[in-house]
Parts: structure tokens; C-alpha cells; sequence
């Protein structure tokens, strides 16, 4: 009998569910939007439910699609957006407020108040991680402090909370099971990456109580069933991690050293390091990639760009210059180059390297001359300005040169953009025939657990190259274009401080 796994794929602006066979290849899926929520300038919220709403949803139509019953699927993983935390009542069930999204910068001032010495060297000892509101500890707190009675609920064990994992975990199993894996508690900030426990210092400085907090489990292994309502019969919950984890992990970057860029709402790159954790000199993240059943936990360098796919959805909603996102190729593609326009795509702040939250977007070299599509083309290639500084930054830590990098995500279908990033970078793209690695890595993880695949070594056939892309300017050209790049980058952290 054939095996199917749904992958279930929470995303910052979607959430979709798709069903791999035992090849890996895609039988059938299924995606629905939902609204960001505004509530003030550099705050960002979701409603919990509707997440819910939407991801059971599309689980429900992608088995339709794939005209199987329950039983006929095998396991599920769940991958999803990291660091957006939800609170909700354990008596009910219900949020206590809408989930704070990792994009939501209004804790940005308490964190400046932790990158003083004693409080940056526990956190970056303990997590791996730099004091940033992107995390969501300090979403986690600031819920408990603003929403009335939340702290006297958590204080009397009434609260529970988690990222969008458990509450999709805590949903599925209808409150039988509240749990994240080590990737997901990795990017809390709560989490000690070294022992693979929640830390009770840190637990202290955020006045978080521990008696929210999920257990924590392996990203491969059994963890639940779902409730038989939802899908006709119980189905094992077998898979779960971290959406770039997940892409990683489905991009069989499995050995030291090799890496990937997703390029979603917005970028993060992942080198693979091993068993042991690489501590960055150059303000990058090391953060927890996986953990098989009875192996060690594994571990990863990450950079994360914030907004990439995103500005491409500001040109369509904000500019109003393109009516879908796809389009923006068409409008770059019609110019030449830029004509001088730098678009730095600080719209949620400046991640990797440079972690200031405070920075904001700004478009340079405009003349009047300057047209919607050199607007266009100078967005994608701030993206992949973006992705090169973290590329520099990785190469220094893991002292050595990448000489290639596997790419995923909706943006990579983008063959300019992708060409731009590979004249940019100076090194070989490669994109897999699947760019949804993230619902792929989760589908593997799930698939793994329950003996869809044997081992690691047997995924290795899955992975096929859809296409490479290799540069096509001089070393000269690309390092005169990335000194022009700093100086953009340097005036918009001026214009913020």
C-alpha cells in the first residue's frame, strides 16, 4: 500500500497543506491567505483562530484533491513561521489576544535595555540568539504585562502558551497534547541550546512562568494523533520544525557545511554545523536545526533577512505597480538595470548583520528619469543585496568559502531574481525541482518517525536539481556594486539613529 504524508505549512501570509508520496513527489495541495493585522506603525498580529481555521482547512481540501481517506495518510508534520507566539486559556481553549507576528518590533525598546553586557553574554551563551524583538520572549511578556488579568491567569496556571506549532499541535489533538521541538523552543529565547531545556534564568529575567510553557519533543518521532473528528480517523503527528529548519532538513543539507536560502516573506539562510554549535563573531544566529528520535540535536548558523518576498508584496498592495506578485518580474525584466536606484528593504527593521530595529526602508538615486520598473528592479536587487551580506558573514564564522547554495521558497521560482542574486553573489545557485522545502523537510521529518523512509541516506535520491544559475559579471562589477550597497545601508542607519 502506497504511504502519504500531509505536510502541514503555517507561513507568515498563508497557510497551506500539501501531500507527498513516498517519492517525494507533490499529489496534491492546498493554500488559503489570511489578513495581517496593523494595530500601530511596526506592529504585526494575526488571529490565532483564523490560522487555525485556515490550516485545517486546506489540510481537509488538499485530502479531498488527493481523494484519500484518512487512513490512507500515513503521518503528518507540521512546519510553520517561527518566533510569533500565541497565549491562550487553557479552561477554553481561546486566545487570550491576537498571536504577536516575529515581525512585530513594539518590544524593540526593552530589548535595546538587554544589549548591555551582562544580560547580551547570558543570552547569547544560553540561545545562541542577539537581544532583538524578533525573538518571542518579549512578545511573550509583553502579553503577560498589557492584556488585563494575563498575569494573575499565568500565575494560577491558567495560561498556556506557545509558537504557532503548539497551538496547531494543541488544536489538532483537541488539549491532548501542548508541546514544540527543539527548533521552534530554539528561537524563543527561553531555551538553552546546550542542555535542550527551557532556562530558568532567562524564564526569570522575561518573569515568565514555566507553567506555559510546552514540553519540548523531538522534531522526528511520534508525537500525538489528531482528533478523529477532524479528518474521519486518528492520523499520527509524527513531524514538526520550524519553517527554515524544515527548508534545510528538505533540502538534505545534512552534512556540515552545506546551505540553503529561502526566499518567503522574507529571507534566512541556513548553513548545516553539525553536533556542535557555532558561536558567530559576526552577529549571526546559532540556532538548534533538528533533533532525530535518540540522536543528538543538530545545529545551524542562520541569517535572517526580514523582509523579501514582502517588499515584492509592498510594490503590488502598497506602490500599486503591480497587480500580482509574479508580475514583477516582467515590470524588472523591461529595464536594463536600476539606473542608479537602491531599494533598502528595512521595512521590519535590519536583521543579520546589522540587527537594528529601528531602521526603517528608504529608497535611493531617484531622478526623474526613474520609473516604476527600475523601482522594481532595484527591489529585487536589495533582496539579494540583503542575502549577500549574510552570505559574508556565514563564510567568516564557518571560515571557509561557500561555493554554492541551494535555494527554495515562492520568490526562487523567480529566475531574475535568482540571476541577480547569483551576479551578486558570485558563486552557483542551485534550485530543486521542489521549492516548497519547508513542507517537504516536514513532510521527511513525519515520514522518517513512521518508516516511510528508513534513514537519512535514503532521502538522499529525493533531492533533484531544477535548475542552476551562475554568474554572468566580473569580480570587479560585483564588489564596485556592493560597496555602493554599504553606502545605502549606512544612510538609512543614519536616518534611524
Amino acid at each position: 500500500m502506497k504511504s502519504f504524508v500531509l505536510a502541514m505549512d503555517q507561513g507568515t501570509t498563508s497557510s497551506r497543506s500539501i501531500i507527498f508520496d513516498e517519492r517525494s513527489a507533490v499529489v496534491a495541495s492546498a493554500q488559503q491567505e489570511f489578513a495581517q493585522i496593523y494595530p500601530q506603525p511596526g506592529w504585526v498580529e494575526h488571529d490565532a483562530e483564523v490560522i487555525w481555521q485556515t490550516q485545517l482547512a486546506t489540510a481537509q481540501k488538499a485530502i479531498a484533491r488527493a481523494q484519500l481517506s484518512s487512513v490512507q495518510l500515513t503521518a503528518i508534520g507540521i512546519t510553520n513561521q517561527r518566533e510569533t507566539v500565541v497565549v491562550w486559556d487553557r479552561r477554553t481553549g481561546k486566545p487570550i489576544h491576537n498571536a504577536i507576528v516575529w515581525q512585530d518590533r513594539r518590544t524593540a525598546d526593552h530589548m535595546d535595555r538587554l544589549k548591555t553586557p551582562p544580560y547580551l553574554a547570558l543570552i547569547r551563551e544560553r540561545t545562541g540568539l542577539l537581544p532583538d524583538p524578533y525573538f518571542s520572549a518579549s512578545k511573550l511578556a509583553w502579553l503577560l504585562d498589557h492584556i488585563e488579568g494575563a498575569r494573575a491567569a499565568a500565575k494560577a496556571g491558567h495560561l498556556a502558551c506557545g509558537t504557532i506549532d503548539s497551538w496547531l499541535i494543541y488544536r489538532l489533538t483537541e488539549g491532548a497534547r501542548h508541546c514544540t521541538d527543539v527548533s521552534n523552543a530554539s528561537r524563543t529565547m527561553l531555551f538553552n541550546i546546550r542542555t535542550g531545556m527551557w532556562d530558568d534564568e532567562l524564564l526569570g529575567l522575561f518573569n515568565i512562568p514555566r507553567s506555559m510553557l510546552p514540553d519540548v519533543v523531538d522534531s522526528s518521532g511520534l508525537i500525538g494523533h489528531t482528533a478523529a473528528t477532524l479528518f474521519g480517523a486518528k492520523v499520527p503527528i509524527a513531524g514538526m520544525a520550524g519553517d527554515q529548519q524544515a527548508a534545510l532538513f528538505g533540502q538534505l543539507c545534512l552534512k556540515p557545511g552545506q546551505t540553503k536560502n529561502t526566499y518567503g516573506t522574507g529571507c534566512f539562510m541556513l548553513a548545516q554545523t553539525g553536533e556542535n554549535p557555532v558561536m558567530s563573531e559576526a552577529d549571526l544566529l546559532t540556532t538548534v536545526a533538528w533533533r532525530l528520535a535518540g540522536q543528538p540535536m543538530q545545529y545551524a548558523l542562520e541569517g535572517s533577512v526580514f523582509v523579501a518576498g514582502a517588499a515584492i508584496q509592498w510594490l503590488r498592495d502598497g506602490l500599486g505597480i503591480i497587480a500580482s506578485a509574479p508580475e514583477v518580474n516582467q515590470l524588472a525584466q523591461s529595464v536594463d538595470d536600476s539606473a542608479g536606484v537602491m531599494v533598502v528593504p528595512a521595512f521590519a527593521g535590519l536583521g543579520a548583520p546589522h540587527w537594528d530595529p529601528h531602521a526603517r526602508a528608504s529608497i535611493l538615486g531617484m531622478t526623474r528619469g526613474t520609473t516604476s520598473a527600475h523601482i522594481a528592479r532595484a527591489t529585487l536587487e536589495g533582496i539579494a543585496f540583503r542575502v549577500a551580506e549574510v552570505l559574508e558573514a556565514m563564510q567568516r564564522d564557518m571560515d571557509r568559502a561557500l561555493v554554492g547554495l541551494r535555494v527554495d521558497g515562492g520568490a526562487a521560482a523567480s529566475d531574475l531574481l535568482m540571476q541577480i542574486q547569483a551576479d551578486i553573489l558570485g558563486i552557483e545557485i542551485e534550485r530543486p525541482h521542489v521549492t516548497e522545502t519547508s513542507a517537504l523537510g516536514a513532510a521527511y521529518l513525519a515520514g522518517l518517525a513512521v518508516g516511510v523512509w528508513p534513514d537519512c541516506d535514503a532521502l538522499a535520491a529525493h533531492w533533484k536539481r531544477d535548475r542552476t544559475f551562475n554568474p554572468a559579471t566580473t569580480s570587479a562589477t560585483r564588489q564596485k556594486r556592493l560597496a555602493r550597497w554599504r553606502q545605502a545601508v549606512a544612510l538609512v542607519k543614519e536616518w534611524s539613529s
